[in-house]
């Protein structure tokens, strides 16, 4: 009797314990465009995120535990993105690497604010997302106010005499990108010609092109992404009006130049110096072109993010206190990532912001990239 008592003891401690050691996995959640037309990007953050991941795991993972990742996939749109915060929410995920967009990444943050969850996002550098005081929003990104003064600046000293039309697709990304950039270029003493915006998913842009035609517009500035970034150029060569494009961010995907094909020669754009060429990520790029993916473009960024939430979570000691994780970022930098040593500043944005410009142009492989000037 004596002995199967001990037995039935012994059984319950033996799953509790492997209870206890599977919830010991800390989550973290992942979030962005898995599907959809800005798929390209969100295979650069899911990607980013599990190469860091096993990473960390490979060198013993954080604080004696295992890091795992759960998928969330927004399809860029923000009430997907509310559909996916709840469901880290529910699952207990206490950190999220994502999400993409700057207008699904600012309504899921205040999902995420609520029910003690960090956010860390690569990529959505609409500054709005760390000026409301939330204590829980981070990016390993710049911000737009930053980008548009890069971008103004640079038209300014280079296209001082140009009719330039400002087109935008009417998303907090876009159109504040587009309309930082339009403040600087104001300030510098340009004034556009146009001031448009169009709608995501748009394919014809026939009435657009008609009208710069009739403005006698030589230089795009576009707010927005890849996707119809691309139909605007090849468009705009097909139809016959000599107008090169300069974009931010949204467009860094070689996918741009499969949609806009030989026009995207000469397209400008903001970014950050390339990652890739970064010292501190040569073994970690050397990896993924191991497995067949170019870590182009927010990979590193997304790989960072994880990088940066797990040391922190080492900081503290432990991962159950999400706004002990967010106190220790802000004040315990600078932390060592794959894109370079990165700090924060109270609000959760990072203080060595650096853009330049790219020129779209074949590479020594013949196909088109973007490429510093």
């Amino acid at each position: 009797m004596k002995k199967s008592l001990l037995s039935a003891v012994a059984l319950t401690a033996f799953i509790a314990f492997s209870g206890s050691a599977w919830a010991a996995d800390i989550l973290i959640g992942v979030a962005g465009p898995i599907t959809g037309p800005n798929a390209a990007f969100g295979a650069q953050l899911q990607k980013g995120a599990e190469q860091a991941v096993a990473d960390i795991n490979a060198a013993g993972g954080v604080n004696g535990q295992q890091l795992k990742i759960e998928i969330g996939d927004d399809v860029s749109d923000p009430k997907q993105g509310i559909s996916v915060a709840n469901k880290f929410v529910a699952d207990g995920v206490k950190f999220v690497d994502g999400h993409f967009n700057s207008g699904v990444t600012i309504p899921a943050s205040e999902v995420y604010a609520e029910n003690g969850i960090l956010v860390m996002t690569p990529s959505a550098t609409n500054p709005k997302l760390t000026e409301r005081g939330l204590w829980n929003t981070f990016r390993t990104c710049g911000r737009d106010d930053q980008q548009g003064k890069v971008a103004g600046d640079y038209i300014a000293k280079n296209f001082k005499d140009a009719k330039i039309a400002i087109v935008h697709d009417k998303t907090p990304y876009g159109q504040g990108l587009a309309d930082e950039t339009k403040k600087n270029l104001n300030a510098n003493g340009i004034k556009e010609v146009m001031y448009e915006g169009i709608n995501v998913g748009d394919k014809d842009f026939s009435a657009l092109i008609a009208k710069m035609k009739e403005n006698n517009v030589n230089l795009i500035y576009w707010g927005g992404l890849h996707t119809e970034a691309g139909l605007i150029i090849r468009q705009t060569a097909d139809q016959g009006l000599k107008a090169p494009m300069f974009s931010g961010d949204g467009i860094v995907s070689n996918e741009l130049a499969s949609i806009a094909g030989d026009a995207v020669a000469g397209t400008l754009n903001t970014f950050a110096p390339d990652p890739r060429k970064n010292p501190d990520a040569k073994e970690v790029v050397e990896k993924f072109r191991a497995a067949g993916f170019e870590p182009e473009a927010y990979t590193l960024y997304s790989y960072a993010a994880v990088q940066i939430i797990s040391q922190a979570i080492a900081k503290v000691g432990s991962a159950d206190d999400a706004q002990k994780v967010a106190e220790v970022i802000k004040s315990g930098g600078p932390w060592k990532t794959v894109i370079g040593e990165i700090g924060y500043d109270a609000k959760g944005d990072i203080t060595r912001p650096d853009y330049v410009i790219y020129e779209w142009k074949k590479g020594d492989d013949g196909k088109y990239s973007y490429f510093e000037k």
